[in-house]
């Protein structure tokens, strides 16, 4: 593209009034940006209400001229490209969709896009088992060759992102992943997975339909969600409380004909309602990679069957292992909450010793204290 044709994209992207919708049918009627720009009003008039028309024949406003400028210098760094409808290499995943980004900021290896992927999203304020269980699925689905797509929001999204580089790491069939943003392509939000940012960068790919310097608007962010869904041939919520925003990315999976998958929890688990909910409305119940393996029959061709990978890995990472008695007292735990009268009846210990074992389990991460002497295993 050259310097002609991207100050085009970026003023039709830029003019007041012009939105996703609007210049979509601006495009249908004359062809690339540059033919808008020279047409009549009368001409614009028989598309667009009469202020749009007046707003494509203005000038370029010097907000929009130094936008211009900031693109063309973000796009002279290594890795990074910019896609409009126009462009023949546009992933087709996306014009499947009914409302496909105008333009895609891509920073890193773009191939990515093209390739068989699966979405993981959730919680930002995940379980230490919540997190473990994002990592673990989109390591093993990584390793098996699907691009992990994902929000690089913190706690799933942030989990997901991590497993996928590490299951592609020095695997030349493997997959990696894809973090689509709700910011400018050259800002990293929020500002802890900055870290991330750049991992994902070298080894995946950060995709934007939004302008450069674009902020952490909150509007933006339920928008990008069509995006991740429509790169994938499913959408895996790992936890999500009853109003998550990754339920919109479920419903939009499922507008867009992509499977949606769920893992199951506990009844007593705020984050496991979300989850309950999708269940209950048809989306496939998995507690395995290789169960989301063998729904995507299609992809049989390109991904080997894995072994069964449980939902729950042996250990948390970053967690410490609990010893022979702790996982006794696990097992009497299970997995609904309990108080600590029932647990010392279950499991004849004193109160004493009974405190102690239960305070290693909650320093190790695998239960947690609940008002009223209640505890919960989350590992």
């Amino acid at each position: 593209m050259d310097a002609d044709e991207l100050a085009a994209w970026l003023r039709l992207e830029q003019t007041a009034g012009v939105g996703a919708e609007t210049a979509r049918r601006l495009l249908a009627a004359f062809g690339l940006p540059a033919n808008i720009f020279s047409s009549s009003f009368s001409a614009l008039h028989k598309v667009v209400p009469e202020r749009i028309a007046y707003a494509l024949l203005a000038a370029p406003s010097d907000a929009v001229q130094a936008l211009i400028e900031r693109t063309q210098e973000w796009l002279q760094q290594p890795g990074n490209r910019l896609f409009t409808l126009a462009d023949s290499t546009y992933p087709q995943a996306l014009l499947d969709i009914s409302d496909p980004p105008l333009m895609l900021y891509v920073k890193g290896r773009a191939e990515l896009l093209e390739r068989p992927a699966m979405a993981v999203v959730g919680s930002r304020n995940a379980t230490v088992q919540g997190v473990a269980n994002a990592d673990r699925f989109a390591e093993i689905l990584s390793q098996r060759g699907l691009t992990i797509i994902s929000g690089m929001a913190l706690g799933i999204d942030a989990a997901a992102h991590q497993g996928a580089l590490r299951g592609a790491a020095g695997n030349p069939e493997g997959g990696s992943t894809v973090a689509v943003i709700g910011t400018g392509a050259d800002i990293v939000y929020p500002a802890r997975n900055r870290a991330l940012a750049h991992q994902i960068a070298e080894g995946g790919c950060i995709v934007s339909e939004y302008p450069l310097g674009m902020p952490g608007i909150a509007a933006n962010f339920p928008r990008r969600n069509r995006i991740i869904s429509g790169l994938a041939r499913g959408v895996l919520v790992v936890e999500a409380a009853a109003q998550s925003g990754s339920l919109i990315t479920a419903r939009m999976a499922a507008e867009q004909g992509r499977d949606v998958f769920a893992i199951p929890g506990s009844i007593h688990s705020p984050l496991s309602k979300g989850c309950h909910q999708l269940i209950k409305q048809g989306a496939k119940l998995v507690e395995s990679a290789q169960d989301i393996l063998e729904e995507l029959g299609s992809l049989r061709a390109v991904v080997a069957t894995p072994a069964a990978i449980p939902a729950q890995p042996a250990a948390v990472p970053g967690a410490a292992s609990a010893d022979s008695g702790g996982q006794e007292l696990l097992a009497i735990l299970g997995y609904d909450p309990v108080s600590f009268d029932v647990l010392a009846a279950r499991s004849g210990s004193d109160a004493a010793s009974l405190g102690g074992q239960l305070l290693e389990l909650e320093l190790a991460g695998l239960i947690e204290a609940l008002p009223g002497a209640i505890y919960r295993r989350i590992g």
